[in-house]
């Protein structure tokens, strides 16, 4: 059922298994003292977030189950945003501007719940949501998998930073914010997310 579940999510806003990407940047891999950058820096990254990761899985199913949202998609943001929380101190990230899991962005949104609530999870996603349709809007013939992949760099920077698919983390925090994100997704989605 749960295999089942995840297909179709996948089908909603794309398949993140399908997305092309190159993974980490080797400023992202040193926050972790990688010797490699690309995509075994993103995994070995969402794998060092597991533990505290799986802390936070229910939430993320019951987000991602009523956001229409892959879960491990919300669990790479997440990874790539706070480190699952371990980035945080008192549920504040960014200089004091990044609330919760996701970051959401003070200086921008009304937070909502705790820092680690489903409610934070749920708005943060939406937020994602609503990047992902501005991409759309923005690039109407892209495929689905590209407009996903553009929400997620746009969640970092914007959607007005998303000018070209082959371009788009050009401005994204480590210049590589949707390759990272994408592979981590990859990672979280075969290891049960």
């Amino acid at each position: 059922m749960i295999v089942f579940l995840y297909a179709f999510l996948a089908c909603i806003y794309g398949d993140v298994m399908k997305i092309d990407t190159t993974g980490a940047s080797e400023k992202t891999a040193a926050q972790d003292k990688l010797t490699v950058k690309g995509l075994d820096a993103s995994y070995k990254l969402a794998e060092n977030d597991l533990a505290r990761m799986n802390k936070y899985k229910q939430i993320i199913i019951n987000v991602g189950k009523s956001k229409q949202m892959d879960p491990a998609v919300i669990s790479a943001i997440i990874s790539r945003e706070s480190r699952a929380g371990a980035a945080l101190k008192d549920g504040l990230g960014d200089h004091g501007n990044g609330f919760g899991l996701m970051q959401v962005d003070k200086r921008y949104h009304t937070t909502v719940g705790l820092w680690d609530s489903e409610a934070h999870v749920a708005q943060g996603t939406q937020i994602l949501i609503d990047f992902i349709n501005k991409i759309k809007t923005k690039f109407p013939n892209w495929p689905k998998e590209h407009w996903f992949k553009g929400g997620i760099s746009a969640y970092n920077a914007g959607d007005k930073n998303v000018q070209t698919y082959e371009r788009m983390d050009v401005g994204t925090t480590g210049g590589d914010y949707a390759n990272d994100v994408v592979a981590r997704a990859q990672w979280f989605k075969k290891n049960g997310f």
